[in-house]
């Protein structure tokens, strides 16, 4: 038998021709036995299906890129990187390994397929990382779990001390919308919303391609303090706590952590709101783990990267249409930069290559420069009070925002051929 399920990748609607009922079929998809044609299911700001092929040319893009670049100097050799899966984080573990040769340690916390579902996107890229790092002949360990618990930092601890002794670099990259503590066992969830007065502005709608007008509460106390603690500067500062006292942390040794800061016209939902609060905190971490370091000779540094299309960036109210009209100004600019060029350019003009990190007034790596300049961001503000629904595709760059998107979990990779049935379990033709 053959099941045919397709999906309008705009709204998430099926349409169905089979000689059975599959209503609660989990995958789109051509089913021949373990084989499947996978396609987009998109319900809100995430999409519910990733493709094993088109996620492993997504991360063989950003190599290639890598090592277009070329080698960079002094490069760490042993890299940890908490959060390795997706986007930012994801473009750290590529740059480590392929433009520093680094042998790299990946903590992540994704879903493998399971019960007709595929698994996670970045379950498929963390794999096609081991796979083609190892073809390569680079060391590659990653750990799937709760990394803000005490029993995956043993287990990474313990990698690192069979495997490589001590690292000598810790990227941080973690945004999760809840966490449970290690010590309390409480669990605490975070929110994105103003604080002290009810915020209304425009988003955009990306489900039905509407610029609206939307309107959120502000957040109360307790839901401020639950956002710090999910999205602040403990769970990083336990992680070097406890890499430290178990001696696999090398002298000399650079933690970075990643953030954003924006332009005002997103400030009231985002830098002065509850996820403010907690990316305040991350900076003050970041201050005592210099203090911390300082002995061994170490650094501890935040860096405010650029606001791109991300699975945590799509959340965002605002921001889907702030990154839809930036995208249309940095690219006639052809200043516009992804994950994988911002984190090249951070490890190789800021970190190592014999650089200096562009540090601002608080001490922050800046790579959000040219995000920031002031002639990109007086043209976003001359579109921002024009943008409408009828005119989104002409003024923005929505289009973009959506393949990007798409390409998170796999899908829109140029040589990838989507009608083939690949094996989900397996991320193989």
């Amino acid at each position: 038998m053959l099941l045919l399920v397709t999906v309008d990748s705009k709204h998430g609607h099926r349409r169905r021709s089979a000689s059975c009922n599959m209503e609660n079929s989990k995958v789109s998809m051509t089913s021949t036995e373990n084989l499947v044609v996978i396609e987009p299911r998109i319900r809100g700001f995430i999409c519910i299906t990733a493709h094993p092929v088109g996620c492993a040319a997504h991360v063989q893009e950003q190599i290639d890129y890598v090592k277009k670049q070329g080698p960079i100097k002094d490069a760490p050799k042993k890299v940890l990187v908490i959060g390795a899966s997706t986007g930012y984080g994801l473009a750290s573990r590529i740059s480590a390994a392929y433009g520093g040769g680094a042998a790299t340690v990946g903590v992540y916390f994704e879903k493998p397929p399971a019960n007709g579902k595929t698994a996670t996107a970045g379950w498929y890229n963390s794999l096609a990382f081991d796979s083609k790092a190892k073809e390569a002949g680079l060391y590659s360990h990653s750990i799937n779990g709760d990394a803000f618990s005490d029993d995956i930092k043993a287990q990474t601890i313990e990698v690192i001390k069979r495997d490589l002794g001590q690292v000598d670099m810790v990227v941080y990259s973690l945004a999760s919308p809840q966490r449970m503590h290690p010590k309390s066992q409480t669990l605490f969830k975070s929110v994105l919303k103003p604080i002290g007065h009810t915020f209304t502005a425009k988003t955009l709608d990306t489900d039905k391609e509407l610029v609206k007008e939307i309107s959120i509460e502000p957040a109360n106390e307790k839901e401020i303090a639950d956002t710090k603690e999910v999205m602040g500067g403990e769970d990083w500062q336990m992680w070097i706590d406890a890499l430290r006292q178990a001696n696999v942390l090398a002298d000399g040794a650079i933690t970075v952590a990643y953030s954003y800061i924006g332009p005002e016209v997103t400030w009231p939902i985002y830098r002065d709101g509850s996820i403010g609060v907690a990316k305040l905190d991350v900076e003050t971490t970041a201050k005592k783990l210099n203090e911390d370091l300082a002995a061994s000779g170490g650094k501890a540094y935040v860096s405010i990267n650029k606001a791109l299309v991300t699975q945590a960036s799509s959340a965002i109210p605002v921001v889907p249409l702030y990154i839809s009209l930036l995208y249309k100004v940095m690219k006639e600019k052809n200043t516009h930069e992804g994950c994988i060029e911002q984190i090249y350019r951070l490890f190789a003009a800021n970190l190592y290559n014999g650089a200096k990190p562009n540090l601002d007034a608080a001490g922050r790596i800046r790579i959000d420069d040219k995000e920031m300049e002031a002639d990109v961001q007086a043209k976003v503000d001359a579109l921002w009070p024009q943008v409408t629904t009828e005119n989104l595709k002409q003024i923005s760059d929505y289009e973009s925002y959506r393949s990007e998107f798409l390409k998170l979990f796999g899908f829109g990779l140029a040589g990838v051929d989507y009608s083939v049935p690949v094996d989900p379990s397996m991320g193989q033709n």
